[in-house]
């Protein structure tokens, strides 16, 4: 297929699940995050031998305008966009700091507009392209002690149905995929054994979702038909 796909926060978890997804699908990836930049590389390097493609991995803070900039400066086509960089903050609104705030909103929302601003004339120029945003379950219905991490959701579907409206003209399709609880690190880290219990005694399944159930559907939706486009579609176990 050799597509040309672009997915920031793949150094763990969802992002590294899809990574591998496409990568099996044999298509050139370009792979970023902020932290675990050699591990990234050391992955990019294990997907390119195990599928015989090319993966190329970057330090890049989806949410700084200026390191997406650079980024895009050594890409010249790009077919598929996936949005997937996230961060999380469990508690009261008020113990929160505003850089905390700042932090949440920029790597959460901001990195929708930097990535798309820049991928989004490349797409126009073939009249084709996918943007697959990641979202999450709390961005529709908010979530007690995550207001912050609801309102960057909720804004994150809102610039999906948006943007899908503003390029379905140019034969670009714009999907997320609203998460529910998914078993990734972030998640661990943030929840005890006792919550993540009590969690999947709501859930009708009876566990959390996993990386690569989300890795699937985001491939899915890049092979969907050209007349899907603006749809968050979620993915939780029946648990919303």
């Amino acid at each position: 297929m050799n597509r040309k796909v672009l997915i920031t926060g793949a150094s763990r978890g969802i992002g590294r699940a899809i990574a591998e997804s496409f990568a099996k699908a044999g298509d050139e990836l370009i792979l970023t995050c902020i932290n675990s930049v050699d591990e990234l590389r050391l992955y990019a390097k294990e997907l390119s031998d195990k599928y015989d493609i090319t993966c190329r991995a970057f330090a890049c803070d989806a949410g700084d305008y200026d390191s997406v900039k650079e980024l895009f400066g050594g890409i010249d086509d790009i077919d598929i966009v996936v949005n997937n960089a996230g961060v999380a903050f469990l508690g009261l609104l008020t113990d929160m700091e505003k850089e905390d705030w700042r932090r949440l909103l920029s790597t959460n929302l901001d990195s929708l507009y930097n990535t798309s601003k820049f991928a989004i004339p490349m797409m126009v120029k073939k009249q084709s392209g996918k943007i697959i945003n990641i979202s999450s379950v709390w961005g529709e219905v908010g979530a007690s002690c995550e207001v912050a991490y609801s309102a960057s959701k909720g804004g994150v579907n809102s610039f999906t149905k948006a943007l899908a409206k503003e390029l379905a003209p140019s034969g670009i399709q714009v999907n997320a995929i609203a998460c529910g609880v998914i078993d990734t690190d972030m998640n661990r880290k943030h929840l005890s054994e006792d919550d993540i219990k009590e969690l999947e005694e709501e859930i009708p399944m009876g566990r959390m979702g996993e990386v690569q159930e989300v890795a699937d559907l985001a491939l899915m939706i890049a092979d969907a038909p050209a007349y899907m486009t603006g749809q968050i579609i979620t993915l939780d176990g029946g648990w919303i």
